[in-house]
């Protein structure tokens, strides 16, 4: 997964600084961090392994460019597979609709319109699915917090960097085909 960084796994019973992450996800967003998980300890780990060790049969390591790089990745690769490893296992998946679809819930596509007439489409996921390119958003974060529960016509407070945004939620919908 280029271009997104991962923080080290803290748990937040020991770190105050780590607030708890929720354990949700969904069947598709499941299914992706499991494919990576299988690629990175089948393909990327063994790929770099044997890097590794061609480059330290060469020599001088200290003066190695090549080990180096590789021994970096790797250290990576193994501290993302761990990491992995353990949130594979906290998780639960959520892939049923809601009893009520007239209400925000996880996983629901809500459409929001502002003071202004604009309308922002998001997506409550789980804190590992996030895309924000997508506006897909983590039900962890505070514009979440505020939308679960609505119904349409709903009005939402969000508190932002620039002061308190206005919504009214247009429309809620659950589909499993865009996930």
């Amino acid at each position: 997964m280029k271009g997104r960084n991962m923080t080290r796994w803290r748990d937040p019973a020991k770190d105050p600084r780590q607030e708890a992450k929720s354990n949700v996800i969904t069947r598709a967003g499941f299914e992706r961090m499991q494919g990576l998980y299988q690629h990175l300890t089948s393909v990327r780990r063994p790929e770099l392994s044997r890097k590794t060790g061609e480059a330290a049969a060469q020599g001088d390591r200290s003066e190695n460019a090549d080990y180096t790089y590789n021994k970096r990745e790797l250290n990576k690769t193994i501290s993302r597979i761990r990491y992995l490893g353990k949130r594979l296992d906290e998780l639960t998946v959520v892939d049923r609709a809601p009893d009520d679809p007239s209400r925000v819930f996880f996983a629901a596509y809500v459409t929001l319109e502002d003071d202004n007439g604009d309308e922002l489409e998001l997506r409550i996921v789980g804190p590992d699915e996030t895309v924000p390119d997508k506006h897909w958003i983590s039900v962890d974060s505070p514009m979440a917090r505020a939308l679960l529960g609505k119904r349409l016509d709903d009005e939402v407070e969000v508190a932002a960097p620039a002061g308190v945004a206005h919504y009214i939620v247009t429309d809620i919908r659950y589909d499993n085909a865009k996930a």
